[in-house]
């Protein structure tokens, strides 16, 4: 079979080809709006969909607004703070209308996202945030409650005994951080449970990279009977779990489509899905409604919804995808 993660990047980028087309095409009698968009890495689906739901949110906010909407995404091919923080210092000089990004390290990034602020740049932060900055608000997890679930999950398929490992991706990504220290204070409540010694493993978001972390981690520890991906990373490409399906229980981040294929082949038990493609439909729209009417938020911190996917609600889920990659903007 082909690399579906390869034909799902394609159906993506020819749906914001379309976008783009569209917004070329607006009379120039129309306002035209320009929001920076910024993901962590392209090497990561999950900002590809952000993307997408971007662009459709240009698409159907400015039909209705009569306005021309681009979305000008400048994200690093792999994770990379002071790429982010570059890309934000362009968007200033530029002088664009406003700015959505997700932040890698918000320590680097906050004096870029500090100065736009300053030049008048309405900033706001998706899926990770910084909190010190002065973005007007962030729209994304609660990682603490994300932390925690996960941790029940994978408690639920061990019958609360054995050691569990986790994958953490980045270490300086606050949103990541969070999930992991939550993960481990739930930890805490299963006394027949608990975490391998340095069994936090942290790597490149890059997703062979995370699949070699833990094949090697659980050859060297065959006592690990459960694992917590942070993030998804490896359930990125194929063949990635070497053991066979259901003798070490895997509870992940996102419900792409290349992970629902892990999840109906039982070598994942639970995948908790965040709306990715919210992120970008509901940070421009966010966005447009601070720049058009200058209408504030009624919480800095805005949750996005986490659903549980498992293989008794796996189909209904993967009817979302097929939505969102044809740009049909059902979720608001």
């Amino acid at each position: 079979m082909k690399n579906r993660f390869v034909i799902f990047v394609a159906i993506i980028f020819i749906g914001i080809a379309t976008v783009k087309t569209f917004a070329g095409s607006q009379s120039e009698n129309k306002k035209s709006i320009t929001i920076g968009f910024i993901g962590k890495s392209q090497s990561n689906p999950v900002f590809v969909a952000a993307y997408t739901g971007a662009c459709v949110a240009a698409k159907e906010i400015g039909e209705k607004n009569n306005i021309s909407v681009v979305i000008d995404w400048q994200t690093p091919r792999n994770e990379d703070p002071q790429e982010q923080a570059q890309a934000i210092e362009r968007f200033t000089q530029k002088g664009v209308d406003a700015i959505s990004v997700a932040c890698s390290d918000a320590d680097v990034l906050t004096p870029a996202i500090d100065k736009a602020v300053d030049k008048g740049i309405p900033v706001i932060c998706y899926d990770s945030d910084a909190p010190k900055s002065k973005r007007f608000a962030y729209y994304g997890t609660d990682d603490n409650e994300f932390g925690k679930l996960m941790m029940q999950e994978l408690a639920r398929e061990m019958n609360s005994k054995g050691v569990v490992a986790i994958i953490a991706g980045n270490k300086d990504a606050p949103n990541l951080q969070r999930r992991v220290r939550a993960f481990i204070e739930e930890l805490r409540k299963y006394p027949r449970m608990k975490l391998l010694t340095n069994g936090v493993f942290y790597h490149e978001e890059i997703p062979q990279k995370a699949a070699d972390v833990v094949a090697r981690a659980q050859k060297a520890n065959p006592q690990i009977g459960g694992w917590a991906f942070i993030g998804g990373w490896p359930l990125f490409i194929k063949d990635a779990i070497k053991w066979k399906p259901g003798q070490v229980k895997i509870v992940a981040c996102d419900a792409l489509p290349k992970e629902l294929e892990y999840l109906k082949s039982g070598h994942v038990q639970t995948l908790i899905a965040q709306n990715c493609f919210q992120w970008g439909y509901k940070s421009v729209e966010l966005l447009l409604n601070k720049v058009l009417k200058n209408q504030k938020t009624t919480e800095e911190f805005i949750v996005g919804h986490l659903t549980r996917v498992t293989n008794e609600n796996v189909e209904a889920w993967s009817l979302n995808w097929k939505k969102w990659l044809l740009k049909e903007a059902v979720y608001r």
